[in-house]
């Protein structure tokens, strides 16, 4: 019987590996996945939870004998050190566009020796996107949409949900600031630049809790802006949004596809 090729005790520590790992049929490799993993359904019981997003239990990641860790952009830079002192090979990627999940997934699948596999569904996930473009360019209008991920300070959304809004019919209203890959410097400082930019449909992803309409609805002066006053505020669920994973290119760009041509149809003439 041959050896498998590549790492055979993974560790991840964001949802959008395991969550790949799975797709491709290779999730025994998996030994610990962060707690805030939902996708799919099932690694919650079968994995133990060593690592939040920020914070992970590095002595309960040793303990697995990981020969692989898997994690995500520079807020997990110091997760990554501690490992790597110890002696654990880590893999970091910081992809922040939609083209970049998809070349992940190809990443990803080549590292475990599942190449091909990796690239059928990083293809089927190009064919998706694709027929989502091609409904989207089909409809009579395009509204202007602000996308929220956090309301306190408000954060607008990152590139490949910017991304994705305008694959799905959509244009984001804060394009420049979609290209700045940290929350940070995506903060508004100025809510009411959002009421400026008149957005004509609101979709809000708060990571961790409910987003609120009502909320938003009464923030100062935002009763100007036309997706306040038509009612057109609408939740994307975090986990299917919020990781630049495949959840985002299936069931996140149609949940956003969903809201924008129900909106283009009320509008059309």
């Amino acid at each position: 019987m041959s050896r498998p090729i590549g790492p055979r005790r993974i560790v991840c520590l964001t949802e959008e590996p395991t969550e790949v790992l799975y797709a491709l049929g290779e999730q025994e490799r998996i030994v610990g996945i962060s707690g805030f993993t939902v996708r799919p359904a099932r690694a919650r019981k079968e994995k133990p939870k060593v690592s939040a997003f920020t914070s992970a239990k590095i002595e309960a990641i040793l303990a697995l004998e990981p020969d692989f860790v898997v994690g995500f952009s520079d807020i997990q830079a110091e997760i990554a050190r501690d490992l790597v002192k110890a002696g654990v090979e880590v893999w970091i990627s910081n992809h922040r566009s939609v083209e970049g999940i998809v070349e992940y997934i190809r990443r990803l699948g080549a590292l475990v020796g599942a190449a091909e596999r990796a690239d059928a569904y990083a293809r089927r996930a190009e064919a998706h996107l694709a027929e989502v473009g091609k409904a989207a360019a089909a409809l009579p209008r395009r509204p202007r949409v602000y996308f929220e991920e956090w309301d306190e300070p408000p954060i607008t959304g990152i590139r490949w949900v910017a991304e994705l809004v305008r694959i799905a019919g959509g244009d984001d209203v804060f394009p420049e600031r979609a290209e700045k890959p940290l929350a940070r410097d995506r903060i508004l400082a100025d809510a009411s630049e959002v009421v400026r930019r008149a957005p004509e449909l609101i979709l809000g992803s708060w990571c961790g809790k409910k987003f609120r309409p009502d909320k938003v609805a009464a923030r100062p002066g935002w009763d100007a802006i036309p997706a306040v006053r038509d009612g057109e505020l609408h939740e994307i669920k975090s986990p299917i949004i919020l990781q630049p994973g495949p959840a985002a290119l299936f069931d996140g760009l149609d949940a956003i596809h969903r809201i924008v041509a129900a909106w283009a149809r009320r509008r059309s003439p």
